[in-house]
């Protein structure tokens, strides 16, 4: 697990005093805490208490909010100190996969195609033009790009959300030089997902918008195609200065609009009757990449990764058709077809103590046994 999905350093720098990043300080509760829904006598009788660990077992800490969905029926509902059903909680890089969804309309709409050269004006003419929305979806680009490491200063991506190229964050991500041909490595870049947002940016408001002009088109499209249809009317998403969303890293909504993400995408794009998300578009983003079997089109795949590693989902655990949404600091929307489950957690965990976490989940997915097609 990488980047914003795992040592965002200089975020600690925000999250010192309060445990929340800046731009959840506003994001108060604006609800009662509910008191714990409890699984019904009917679900296999492991699950309760592998739901009720994220709350007691100091290892799984601190989790924020916990919810678990079986066929849409609300099983389990439980929030820490603090937070209740209002309260909108940090996406970090969910986002991605909210990104990923409004490329999926512009896909749909016939303004954009998965096997052509992505439209980034900064790559025309150069060997970064040939490559595809595909391989950018794949995080495959072939640009060179450091997400983390031991110096969070020097992090491309640290240095574009918190530091000396954050006035624009499209400038930087356009700005990382070629390194590997297009399609032939999968590196997890957060810039390469915030390139993507800038696509639907143009395409929603124009190339030459401001970024005022930006700002209102995209929160326009993002309400008429997403938020509104899919049941989703506390989310909220970052802009940066020139107006770019922040389609990497910052989105906001509460625990059960995040479930309703995940249902949407475990119902086929299919909300309430009505087909929100294209149910090809769900096939594609939860494909294997041909240069990450553990990584679809912006989510995560309970699948062995290309460096096979257990730092995403838990793909020794199985169930090999588990897909997610994954952030750092332990921020998962996970679903679960074959299971006709969606479980959400979401916390603040340090990512070098998640492994618990990610264990802790594998065992309540795993306490729902397989349902029939």
């Amino acid at each position: 697990m990488q980047g914003c999905k795992k040592t965002l350093a200089l975020s600690s720098l925000l999250l010192a005093l309060t445990g929340l990043p800046a731009a959840c300080l506003l994001a108060q509760p604006t609800a009662p805490v509910a008191a714990p829904a409890r699984i019904p006598a009917t679900a296999p009788a492991s699950a309760l208490p592998a739901a009720d660990a994220f709350f007691t077992d100091p290892a799984l800490a601190e989790t924020r909010a916990l919810i678990v969905l079986q066929d849409g029926k609300r099983l389990y509902e439980r929030y820490g100190s603090g937070i209740g059903p209002g309260t909108r909680l940090i996406s970090w890089s969910m986002a991605k996969s909210i990104t990923a969804t409004l490329i999926g309309e512009l896909v749909g709409d016939g303004r954009l195609e998965l096997d052509t050269p992505a439209p980034v004006p900064e790559w025309r003419d150069d060997p970064r033009g040939r490559t595809t929305l595909r391989q950018l979806l794949h995080m495959a680009s072939g640009v060179k790009h450091l997400e983390a490491g031991p110096a969070p200063e020097r992090s491309d991506t640290n240095r574009a959300l918190f530091a000396d190229t954050s006035a624009d964050i499209y400038k930087a991500a356009v700005a990382e030089p070629a390194e590997v041909p297009p399609g032939t490595r999968f590196q997890y870049n957060t810039l390469t997902s915030h390139i993507l947002a800038r696509l639907v940016s143009d395409f929603v408001a124009g190339p030459k918008a401001t970024p005022d002009q930006r700002r209102r088109a995209v929160r326009t499209f993002i309400n008429e195609r997403l938020a509104a249809p899919a049941g989703m009317a506390s989310l909220l998403c970052e802009f940066d200065p020139a107006g770019n969303f922040y389609g990497g890293s910052l989105c906001h909504a509460t625990a059960r609009d995040w479930a309703a993400f995940g249902q949407m995408y475990l119902d086929r794009g299919v909300v309430a009757g009505v087909q929100v998300v294209r149910p090809d578009w769900v096939t594609f983003v939860t494909t294997p990449s041909p240069t990450n079997p553990g990584y679809g089109g912006q989510f995560w795949l309970n699948r062995k990764p290309v460096d096979g590693k257990d730092e995403d989902l838990f793909w020794r655990a199985g169930p090999a058709d588990a897909f997610a949404a994954i952030g750092h600091l332990g921020q998962y929307v996970i679903v679960v077809p074959s299971r006709r489950l969606v479980v959400v957690r979401l916390g603040k965990t340090q990512d070098e103590d998640l492994q618990p976490v990610r264990d802790a989940l594998a065992r309540l997915v795993n306490a729902f046994p397989a349902v029939a097609p």
